[in-house]
This record gives C-alpha cells, sequence and structure tokens, in this order.
C-alpha cells in the first residue's frame, strides 16, 4: 500500500516547515490525494502491459489475457505455461511478452519475493530491475505507490523534474543529478516530494 493522506499531509508539513518553497506551493495548490497500488506480481504486470499505450488500451489486453490464462492474469506458472500465439492473440507484443515471461520467471523460482524485497530501497531497486522491461523509474514508482516508501525520489521522472524547478523558482529545468542533489535536504520525505511534485505538475495543466 502506497502513502496515505495522514502520511502524506504529515511529511509535507514536516518538508514545508524546512522549505519555504514548498510550504509556498502546498498553500497555492493543496495536499496530493494518496497514489496506492496493490503490492504484488499484478501491479508489476499490469505496468509492462500498459507500457507506451493508454490506460484504456492496457485495460482491454488485460482484460483479454485474463480469459487466455483461465481467468487469472497474475498467475505466473499460467504465463510460463502459455505459449506466444496465445499471449499476442490477448495483444501484446514480442517484447512484452518476454517481459512479463521474466517477471514470471523469477517469482516462480523463488528469486523475486515480492513479498518481502530487502529494506534498502536501492537494494529492493536491483532485485526490481532484474525484471526484463522494468527500469529504475518503474522500480521506484512500485516502491512508492506499492510499498509506501516514504523516501523513495524518482528524480529521472521529467514532471518531478519540471515541477522541482517551478516549485524552487530555478530559471530552467534541472538536470536529473541537479534534482537529485536538491532533495538531499528533503530526506526522509522525497516519497511525499515526488507525489507532491505531479500534484503541484497537474495544477500547472489545470486538471486537478
Amino acid at each position: 500500500m502506497g502513502l496515505s493522506a495522514d502520511q502524506l499531509r504529515e511529511a509535507l508539513d514536516a518538508l514545508a516547515a524546512r522549505e519555504p518553497a514548498i510550504a509556498a506551493a502546498v498553500a497555492r495548490v493543496g495536499y496530493p490525494e494518496p497514489r496506492i497500488r496493490d503490492r504484488g506480481v499484478a501491479t508489476l504486470l499490469r505496468t509492462i502491459v500498459g507500457q507506451q499505450v493508454s490506460y484504456k488500451a492496457a485495460d482491454a489486453v488485460w482484460q483479454r489475457l485474463e480469459a487466455a490464462l483461465g481467468g487469472d492474469a497474475t498467475d505466473t506458472a499460467a504465463w510460463i505455461a502459455a505459449s506466444d500465439e496465445t499471449l499476442r492473440g490477448a495483444g501484446l507484443s514480442r517484447q512484452k511478452i518476454g517481459y512479463a515471461r521474466s517477471l514470471a520467471g523469477l517469482v516462480e523460482s523463488g528469486e523475486l519475493d515480492l513479498s518481502h524485497l530487502p529494506a534498502d530501497d536501492e537494494t529492493a531497486i536491483a532485485e526490481l530491475v532484474k525484471v526484463k522491461g522494468i527500469g529504475r523509474w518503474s522500480a521506484e514508482i512500485y516502491l512508492l505507490f506499492a510499498e509506501g516508501r516514504p523516501d523513495i525520489w524518482p528524480a529521472g521522472d521529467l514532471a518531478v523534474q519540471i515541477e522541482v524547478g517551478r516549485i524552487m523558482g530555478l530559471p530552467e529545468r534541472p538536470s536529473e543529478a541537479l534534482t537529485r542533489e536538491i532533495a538531499e535536504d528533503w530526506r526522509p520525505h522525497r516519497g511525499a516530494a515526488a507525489i507532491f511534485t505531479w500534484h503541484h505538475y497537474r495544477s500547472d495543466m489545470g486538471v486537478i
């Protein structure tokens, strides 16, 4: 489970107390809603299925996979047993089939235990990126949204960079390295800061 509304509020209040720019931004756009995903293989499989397609298209493919895999698209053994033709028929590309089989194989072998990922964030990220198709950003998003780890900081995210620049009054979008450097002072609340930057981004786009 991700960070709750109360946890987000408490963390952002702590950040606002030490950083006037964050205090001003929270006063301007308010607190974000929680971003919560289920812990486990389903969220990672959906991440793979949803890469580079719309939510609607990904959901349609997921529904077809449910039917093709015996009613449970989270059954990793079924992913391994299914033929490529079956999975392509449900709408998956050859590349995504490879990614999903990589995840299923690691889970089935016990090499990846999603119920007991390492407590250290960087070590947990290293475990997750063993899965083909799961890069650092996807691993960070999983740890933040599905496990509610409070200090995850996806500094490579474009929206995070844009909004850190806007919130802090920088003349241009900071690089990933600078975005990471700026947030060092925000430990151990960088996860809430990340969720707030997306909320701030949506505010800038007029979609809150």
